[in-house]
């Protein structure tokens, strides 16, 4: 907690919009890129947007420590309060011109924001609450539905729960094409839309994901929503081998964990 008249709320959220603001701002230029290995780079946008973020974190919250994608840590690595910064999830949507991209600011267990820089909605939870902000609107409780049926799946390396679990064969599941839309994303928005009931439930492989400056708003969006988290075995992310799934209701992850050889919650 902090005595600051500015919640964390307000920090993450004025951090989303400055990350965002950049992002928009640099759109269709051409970029230089910063190769990372392995197929993966940041580009001058991630760069800029993350220093716009941090200069609202430092305004406010001087004492915090910071973990970037792309400065690194920041601040002592155990310090109680940490935020998370993903200056641009879909790093490679934006370079090719997709605009299907995401800023995420998230303090670990606590406030969260997701910005979309191109619809201009901005989602955020107070760690008990979510909500949808957009320009001249009021503030929306975000409401998870399975009523879209679309379902987000991640088909991005690395696989490590294969081949027990292997995203393509989810899509090519009778149950899944029977009852499901399938929807192929790279990036983190994909959450924010769980919770606010544009899709029913996004699957992805991996691990870390709790504290991963790429999912971490996200997932405190879907948790603060009433969506279920867990693991693709069914287990809770902190206990669970790997994988994530976040779907709006507990009807649509039993569904999911039947596909997948997990268990439902």
């Amino acid at each position: 907690m902090t005595d600051s008249p500015v919640s964390d709320t307000d920090v993450a959220t004025a951090g989303a919009r400055a990350g965002a603001a950049v992002v928009r701002d640099l759109y269709g230029r051409r970029l230089s890129r910063i190769d990372k290995g392995a197929g993966d780079f940041a580009t001058e946008a991630d760069v800029e947007a993350e220093k716009a973020i941090l200069a609202v974190i430092r305004a406010a919250r001087p004492d915090d420590a910071v973990l970037g994608e792309e400065g690194g840590q920041q601040g002592a690595p155990g310090a109680r309060r940490q935020w998370l910064v993903d200056p641009l999830c879909g790093t490679l949507n934006y370079a090719v011109g997709s605009m299907l991209v995401a800023v995420n600011v998230a303090l670990r267990d606590g406030a969260a924001a997701v910005a979309d820089p191109f619809s201009g909605e901005l989602f955020f939870t107070d760690g008990e609450t979510a909500r949808v902000r957009h320009d001249g609107a009021d503030d929306a409780l975000l409401t998870p539905t399975s009523a879209t049926r679309l379902t987000d799946v991640n088909l991005d390396p690395p696989f490590p729960n294969a081949p027990g679990f292997r995203a393509v064969d989810l899509l090519a599941h009778p149950e899944f094409v029977a009852r499901f839309r399938p929807r192929v994303v790279s990036t983190s928005l994909a959450l924010a839309w769980v919770a606010a009931g544009k899709r029913a439930a996004y699957v992805t492989d991996g691990g870390g994901f709790s504290d991963s400056v790429h999912f971490a708003a996200g997932i405190a969006l879907c948790r603060a929503a009433g969506c279920v988290v867990t693991g693709i075995d069914g287990d809770p992310l902190e206990e669970s081998r790997g994988g994530l799934v976040a779907a709006a209701d507990e009807e649509t992850h039993a569904l999911l964990m039947s596909m997948t050889g997990g268990r439902a919650r």
